[in-house]
Parts: C-alpha cells; sequence; structure tokens
C-alpha cells in the first residue's frame, strides 16, 4: 500500500463520518431557510464548527464588515476563538427562486455581560444542495458605529 493510500482512507472515513451528521431532506421553504439561519447563529453561539461546517458550502465566502474576506476554511478555525457571548438575530426573512435564496436579518451581538458590542446587517446566499441547504457567501454591514 503507497503512502497516498494509507492517507486518503482516514480521509475518507472522517468525510464521510462528517457528512453523515449534516441534516438531509430540508424542506425547500423560506421558513426553513431562515431556521438554518437560526441554526447557524446558535451553533456560533455554542462554538460549534462542526454544526457550522454542515451549513456552509465548499467554496463558502464572506465579507467582513472591514472588508475583509474569509474562505470556508478561516471561517470555521475562527469558531473555537470567538469571544462569550451571543448573537441575537431580528428583522429576519429569506427569499428563494429554485434551489437558491438568501436571507437578510439584523445581527445583535451581545458579550455575557450583557452589553451590546455590535450590530451588523447581513445578507447570505444559499444554494440547495444534496437534500440541504447550504451557505455559499455571507456580506456584513456595521451599523451605528459599534466596535466588534
Amino acid at each position: 500500500m503507497n503512502i497516498l493510500t494509507l492517507l486518503a482512507i482516514p480521509l475518507a472515513l472522517a468525510w464521510s463520518a462528517y457528512g453523515a451528521d449534516c441534516p438531509r431532506n430540508q424542506p425547500k421553504t423560506e421558513a426553513a431557510l431562515v431556521q438554518v439561519e437560526q441554526n447557524w447563529a446558535a451553533a456560533l453561539n455554542r462554538k460549534d464548527a462542526d454544526a457550522v461546517a454542515c451549513i456552509l458550502a465548499g467554496e463558502f465566502e464572506d465579507a467582513d464588515v472591514d472588508g475583509s474576506l474569509h474562505s470556508r476554511r478561516e471561517a470555521l478555525e475562527h469558531i473555537p476563538n470567538r469571544k462569550p457571548g451571543t448573537n441575537q438575530l431580528s428583522e429576519l426573512r429569506a427569499h428563494l427562486e429554485g434551489n437558491s435564496g438568501f436571507t437578510r436579518g439584523l445581527a445583535t451581538l451581545v458579550e455575557a455581560s450583557g452589553k451590546v458590542v455590535a450590530r451588523v446587517r447581513f445578507t447570505d446566499v444559499f444554494t440547495y444542495r444534496n437534500g440541504r441547504w447550504q451557505a455559499l457567501a455571507g456580506q456584513e454591514s456595521l451599523l451605528g458605529g459599534a466596535a466588534r
């Protein structure tokens, strides 16, 4: 057995086990897309990178409030280092067109002390693939001059 085979087998097993935990047969409805967005925020609050990984498509890219771009890998690597607090969503709405959709809303970032540290308007673009909604891109805009 060559070295590539030895490396490929554990990687394939890890990938298949990882994929098995992702939701399947999600409805193609606006309500389902809003629920995915809520699940994403809850997973960030728990620092659950595995749950977020199920939501982000392989080609996911995010444009942050400062204009910097982050790949899926970078977004997932950042999750364990998030500051304590919550990401509270409001004003959520979704729109679907075939296998594509987007959500738009307001994320209020609240420290563990209860202090609001930022209000961020966001838009996330999704595709319906393999029986579930997957985020392709995100865009955030900081509101009210609060610092993150």
